[in-house]
C-alpha cells in the first residue's frame, strides 16, 4: 500500500494543531538561519515513523535534509544516533515536537509488537493487530505493527466482515449469518466468525467458517477448540485467540496451536519510546 497521502494527511493535521498561525518562539531565531541537529535513542528499541519524522519538515521546509543512520524495523540501542538533519533553523525548530511525536509513538508500537512477535516464536502462530487504534493514525500504527512483524486485521469495517455476537442474534444464528455474509461479500473480503463457547464452535464449523474468532477462552477451552477443528475439518479453519492476551500469556496460548492471537495492546496501550532531538550547530 501507498501511504504517500495519508502520511501527508496525518502530517499537515498535526503541524496545523502544533504550529497554527506560526511558532512564535521560532522566531527568535533569524528567517534564513540554518543549523543541524541529530536524533538520539534513550532506550533500546525497534524503530519506526521515519516517513512521517521526515514529511514534518518537508512540509515546513522542502530544503531540509535527513540522513538516517538507521531504518524502520530496525532494532536500536540507548545512545544511538539514528539520523542527522540539516537545514532552515525556523523550520527544524518548529517541526522537531511533531516529527518526534510520530517517530516516537511508532516505535513504540513496532517494538511492542516485535516483544509479542519473540514470545510466539517456534509456535506457528501469527500475531494480529485490532482496530483498537488512535483516531485518525489507522494506517500508520498497522503499517508499525508490520514492520514489528505482526499481521494486519482488517483495516476498518468497509473490507472485512467479522461477525459477533450482536450481529448473530439479529441475524438469526450462526448458520443464516455466515450464509448471509457469503451472498453479500464483495469479491476478496474475507469473512470472520465470532464464538464464544465450544458448541458456537461446533455450529461455525458444521456451517462452513473458514475463519473463527475464539471469544475470551481459557487455555483449556483453546486446546479443545483446536482438537475439535481438527476432527472435524482436518484443520480447515483458521483460529484465531482473542482476549486477555498479555505478554505473560501469550506463549502459552500460542502452543495450544492456535493459528493467529489478537492484541489489541499493540496500538492501545501505548509507550512511546523515549528520542531526543538535539542541535549541533547554527548560522
Amino acid at each position: 500500500m501507498d501511504f504517500t497521502a495519508e502520511i501527508e494527511n496525518n502530517v499537515r493535521l498535526a503541524l496545523s494543531e502544533d504550529v497554527g498561525s506560526g511558532d512564535l518562539t521560532a522566531s527568535l531565531i533569524p528567517a534564513e538561519g540554518s543549523a543541524t541537529a541529530t536524533v538520539i535513542s534513550r532506550q533500546g528499541a525497534v524503530l519506526c515513523g521515519t516517513e512521517w519524522f521526515e514529511a514534518c519538515f518537508r512540509e515546513l521546509s522542502p530544503q531540509i535534509h535527513v540522513r538516517w543512520l538507521a531504518e524502520d524495523g530496525e532494532t536500536i540501542r540507548n545512545g544511538q544516533i539514528l539520523c542527522e538533519i540539516s537545514g532552515n533553523a525556523r523550520a527544524l525548530l518548529s517541526g522537531e515536537r511533531t516529527a518526534l511525536n510520530f517517530l516516537q509513538l511508532l516505535s513504540g508500537v513496532t517494538t511492542q509488537t516485535r516483544h509479542y512477535v519473540d514470545a510466539v516464536a517456534g509456535t506457528g502462530a501469527t500475531i494480529v493487530d485490532t482496530r483498537k487504534t488512535l483516531p485518525g493514525l489507522r494506517l500508520a500504527q498497522k503499517y508499525a505493527v508490520k514492520c514489528g512483524g505482526g499481521m494486519n486485521h482488517r483495516l476498518g469495517l468497509y473490507d472485512g466482515i467479522l461477525i459477533k455476537e450482536n450481529h448473530i442474534i439479529a441475524a438469526g444464528g450462526i448458520g443464516p449469518a455466515l450464509r448471509t455474509a457469503e451472498k453479500i461479500a464483495p469479491p476478496g473480503v474475507f469473512i470472520q466468525i465470532e464464538v464464544e463457547t465450544l458448541e458456537d464452535l461446533r455450529m461455525a464449523l458444521d456451517a462452513g467458517a473458514k475463519l473463527i474468532l475464539l471469544d475470551n477462552f481459557d487455555l483449556d477451552g483453546l486446546w479443545e477448540a483446536v482438537i475439535l477443528n481438527a476432527r472435524l475439518t482436518n484443520k480447515g479453519a483458521v483460529l484465531e485467540a482473542s482476549g486477555g492476551i498479555t505478554l505473560e500469556n501469550v506463549r502459552a496460548v500460542a502452543k495450544t496451536g492456535v493459528d493467529r492471537i489478537s492484541v489489541g495492546s499493540l496500538t492501545k496501550n501505548i509507550r512511546a519510546v523515549d528520542l531526543s532531538m538535539r542541535f549541533s550547530a547554527h548560522i
